[in-house]
């Protein structure tokens, strides 16, 4: 049979194909690429392989080029640096093909654990968080891998190389918080955030893509690296963070108490390879909440408001809720402002709804956009400064309560623009990108409102001019609206680096000819604590050209490229586990 699907697969290829399938294969010319990647996989269709040795049989039978590679993979004798790469490349197929179902069940395991950090309860005391370390603790002992608890701030996992040196693999384990309302499909399916659920090719749930899909692919890696047998002359150390998405210091927690390698990959943004990243910074503006005194009889005051679960993401929708004497005279007037505005609006930046509705002596309003990434609003609709805009230009005047002078903050210094071109901070970086501020979350704190906004700085400015700056382009603004307004600004630096050599050649070949697509170097406005690491680069998860729905609602990891990173983590980390030297 599996004769028969190799000559089948010679006139086939997968989607996306760099060319056209020929009708036999190839002689090969060098390594494996995409193609003859996709006449394998197509080959291997009928049932996973179970035995990576009659694998390579099978693979050296289409590809007779590949036979001194599987002779000296199989005599166990030493492998020049092509052989290498071809066995490496074709255990990253055989554990996508092996594994793909068991990296999905894991994956749901990861997920069904909520790693979101309580207000309450520390991290590393968190039920959620140990939970988390006793599935990775599980995991490693099925594998035969090392594993070390660091005080539940860092799980660690080891693989072993021949020789004393080793190299990071850096993850994290916790998670953003999430509205769960927002998590409905287009179809009206609601989704349950903690819940992996597939919908045709994609796998729903939080973490799914950050980062609780990579913690699973690259621990089958390390287990298929293991049973090949192959050797590795610098080992692999598997370090799962518990604190990323809130400042990362378990990871400053666990560098005071133990050495990090001196070369890292961190599998926490993009591809092809990360090399630049922009600081992440909050900033938040504080107004009393005391009430507010209504402007004219027709006036409303707003009681509350809401938007993003968290500063590092855009909502995907913003609430407000409003009083006023008459109740439905007030949704009257916010209804005849509605299409109206929408019409105005719709085309800077993309569609969004709005919901106006009475309830009770109040009235809600719901403004519906897009999520994303805090540090690519450029990818979401943020619904929280257009339920600003609609409130200011309802013709409903609103009560200079915290609430009102946080919605006139919002109208005044941000508008629809997150570039910062309002406040006259804009600036940007040839490769880095533009400064971003994105407004994304208003709570009640305190005895305050507190609107925070998400800054992603690149280089050309330092945390401390930049923190400067904004704080005083809000405080003029406060003096001449003779509003009282509290500003911190907390900023985190960037980072530009210039790494050569073997290691992030390796890395770029391999996304190269496991994919077919460009592989050069890149920027990221994320923000990973690849920052904490001597020489870290990020190495995915996220594919090049597709939105980065981690911190969305609804965020999803596709079947596809989850494929592709059980795929080329494997072949990482033979590679770069046997690299000569890695400059």
């Amino acid at each position: 049979m599996k004769k028969h699907l190799w000559a089948a697969a010679a006139a086939l290829g997968l989607a996306g194909c760099a060319s056209v399938p020929t009708p036999e294969p190839a002689p090969l010319a060098g390594p494996l690429k995409k193609p003859d990647l996709d006449r394998i996989v197509v080959a291997e269709s009928a049932a996973p392989p179970q035995d990576f040795p009659a694998f390579l049989g099978r693979a050296a039978k289409a590809y007779p080029a590949l036979q001194s590679a599987v002779a000296a993979y199989g005599g166990k004798v030493p492998m020049s640096q092509a052989d290498l790469v071809q066995v490496a490349r074709l255990l990253g197929l055989y554990n996508r093909l092996r594994h793909q179902q068991a990296v999905i069940d894991t994956t749901a395991r990861m997920v069904a654990i909520p790693t979101v950090r309580s207000e309450k309860t520390a991290p590393h005391d968190d039920p959620a968080i140990i939970a988390f370390g006793a599935l990775v603790e599980g995991l490693a002992r099925d594998f035969g891998l090392q594993y070390r608890n660091v005080d539940n701030r860092i799980f660690e996992v080891r693989l072993p190389g021949t020789g004393p040196e080793e190299f990071g693999i850096l993850t994290h384990a916790d998670v953003v918080p999430v509205v769960a309302s927002e998590w409905v499909l287009e179809d009206g399916t609601r989704l349950d955030p903690f819940k992996l659920t597939r919908v045709g090719g994609n796998l729903y749930g939080r973490g799914s893509i950050d980062d609780k899909g990579s913690i699973a692919a690259v621990l089958y890696a390390m287990r298929t690296v293991k049973e090949s047998g192959l050797p590795l002359s610098r080992g692999i150390r598997l370090m799962i963070e518990t604190t990323e998405e809130t400042g990362g210091d378990a990871m400053k927690y666990y560098r005071a108490k133990t050495a990090l390698p001196e070369y890292n990959i961190v599998l926490d943004s993009k591809y092809p390879a990360v090399v630049a990243e922009k600081g992440s910074g909050a900033l938040r503006a504080s107004f009393a909440l005391q009430p507010g005194v209504p402007v004219a009889a027709d006036a409303a005051t707003v009681t509350a408001m809401a938007g993003a679960a968290s500063t590092n993401a855009v909502p995907q929708t913003a609430t407000a809720r409003l009083q006023a004497a008459d109740a439905q005279a007030l949704a009257a007037r916010l209804e005849a402002a509605r299409e109206g505005f929408i019409a105005r609006y719709t085309g800077q930046g993309g569609p969004f709804r709005i919901a106006v509705q009475p309830e009770g002596q109040t009235v809600a309003v719901t403004v519906t956009g897009a999520s994303a990434h805090g540090s690519r609003p450029e990818e979401g609709v943020n619904p929280l400064p257009r339920l600003a805009l609609f409130l200011s230009e309802s013709g409903v005047p609103l009560a200079a309560n915290g609430y009102g002078q946080a919605v006139r903050y919002l109208v005044d210094l941000y508008g629809l623009d997150y570039l910062g071109r309002t406040m006259g901070l804009a600036y940007s970086d040839d490769f880095m990108g533009p400064l971003t501020l994105s407004p994304n979350l208003v709570r009640e704190k305190d005895g305050k409102v507190d609107v925070l906004v998400n800054v992603r700085m690149p280089r050309g400015s330092t945390p401390e001019a930049l923190a400067q700056a904004t704080t005083a382009k809000i405080q003029a603004w406060g003096a001449q609206a003779g509003i009282a307004v509290e500003v911190d600004h907390q900023q985190g630096n960037w980072m530009a680096r210039d790494p050569k050599g073997a290691w992030l050649g390796a890395l770029l070949d391999t996304f190269g000819a496991t994919t077919g697509l460009p592989a050069q170097p890149v920027s990221t406005a994320g923000s990973t604590t690849a920052k904490l690491m001597p020489n870290a680069i990020n190495f995915g998860p996220a594919m090049p050209g597709k939105k980065y729905t981690a911190h969305n609602a609804r965020e999803f990891k596709e079947v596809a490229d989850l494929d592709a990173d059980m795929q080329m983590f494997t072949e990482m980390l033979v590679r770069i586990g046997n690299l000569p030297a890695m400059q």
